[in-house]
């Protein structure tokens, strides 16, 4: 009988125990903002206004000192840095790819390490964040995967990687100075990096609410992608809650080949999955979902895995980024051949549906997909440990 990974790692998730002292305001929604500057002293009818005044000072400007939001009187501002904070994580390191691309190590409360990816392309700057701290999830292709969970990121932690980007990109505008003067070079986000997004549900929508707030970073919901391995039960909602673009794990056709490669599969197959999809567009007003499928050798990525692709998202408005394997030191699989995978596109593409083979970017300081692993965390298995551990 063939071995299978498990579903997922025996984890329970028990809530952290927050450190005595200033409560940190980034993260907060506007409502519970509020509930904290009026349980703290703020008179409860100026409370809305300050909330609208802080909130652009730490989300459009960028500030994180109380005493120079100019706006507040003198003794207010006080009062607040003896209350709160205004904290995000802290880059322990930073990679520059020969393609641009910028790789950043960042320490998270309790000396956790995440990693976060910008990609610069010619009409768009991608960052790539991370929601969890390892990952439950037992991906055989993902380096990410071979890292066990130690938790989730708070919303402050998920929103911090995106004011740590743009510190680190110089993009926050200033009071009086042009739109020019600091152009946005942070244009999009997408979940992606480390851990399965929709495990942390509330966390991730609660960041990425802030993300999209007018009167903050503003970014359009159509300017981020939330990729998920098929956690089912949270589809709908994350339609109804957050209602940003969806990207799906999917990298097979058949139940046999994804309980190997995803096992999440094992317990919502890919028929159960697909359901969820059709209904996602609808519920979300989004354009089309977009499946991501990993190019493995031998494994998923013959013309008749092509064809049944085709068949088996039909009626689901897609697009399809084929993904060669980036691969990592005891990774267990192979990168197809390029010829093979441009079969696999020209199938896709005739049968109707964008099926870009996306460029590896960043690979020469493992940013690329799939390789993203914290520096603390890194253990060099070899390629039969990690194979054994996938259950492959």
């Amino acid at each position: 009988m063939t071995q299978t990974a498990p579903i997922t790692q025996d984890v329970m998730i028990i809530p952290r125990k927050l450190p005595e002292g200033p409560i940190n305001l980034v993260g907060l929604t506007r409502d519970r903002m509020r509930e904290m500057l009026i349980a703290h002293g703020t008179p409860e009818k100026q409370a809305k206004m300050r909330v609208n005044q802080i909130w652009q000072w730490i989300y459009q400007w960028g500030v994180r000192d109380f005493h120079a939001m100019t706006n507040l009187a003198k003794a207010y501002r006080a009062d607040l840095a003896e209350k709160f904070v205004i904290e995000i994580p802290e880059i322990v390191s930073r990679q520059v790819s020969a393609d641009g691309t910028r790789k950043y190590l960042v320490r998270i409360k309790g000396g956790h390490e995440v990693e976060v990816v910008y990609i610069p392309e010619t009409d768009r700057g991608t960052l790539c964040i991370s929601s969890q701290v390892g990952c439950t999830l037992t991906c055989s292709f993902c380096h990410t995967g071979t890292q066990r969970l130690v938790r989730n990121l708070t919303a402050a932690e998920i929103i911090g990687q995106v004011m740590l980007a743009r510190d680190d990109l110089d993009e926050w505008p200033r009071p009086g100075e042009g739109a020019d003067a600091h152009p946005r070079l942070l244009s999009n986000i997408v979940l992606m990096g480390m851990g399965e997004p929709l495990y942390n549900f509330e966390n991730v929508r609660d960041a990425m609410k802030i993300a999209m707030d007018g009167e903050g970073i503003s970014l359009s919901r159509r300017r981020i992608t939330l990729s998920t391995s098929g956690v089912v039960p949270e589809i709908a909602r994350t339609a109804e809650e957050i209602g940003c673009l969806l990207a799906v794990s999917f990298h097979a056709t058949t139940d046999e080949v994804r309980d190997r490669l995803v096992p999440i599969n094992k317990k919502w197959n890919i028929e159960t999955l697909l359901t969820a999809l059709r209904d996602y567009p609808r519920l979300s007003n989004s354009e089309r979902i977009t499946f991501e499928y990993v190019m493995l050798k031998d494994v998923n990525d013959s013309e008749a895995d092509a064809r049944r692709l085709v068949k088996l998202i039909a009626g689901i408005p897609a697009k399809i980024n084929l993904i060669p394997f980036n691969e990592w030191p005891g990774a267990p699989h192979q990168r197809s051949d390029w010829d093979r995978i441009e079969r696999f596109a020209d199938i896709l593409y005739k049968a109707g549906y964008a099926s870009p083979i996306r460029t590896p970017r960043g690979e020469d300081i493992m940013a690329a997909c799939g390789q993203l692993k914290s520096d603390t965390e890194r253990v060099r298995k070899s390629r039969a440990q990690i194979a054994a551990d996938a259950g492959l």
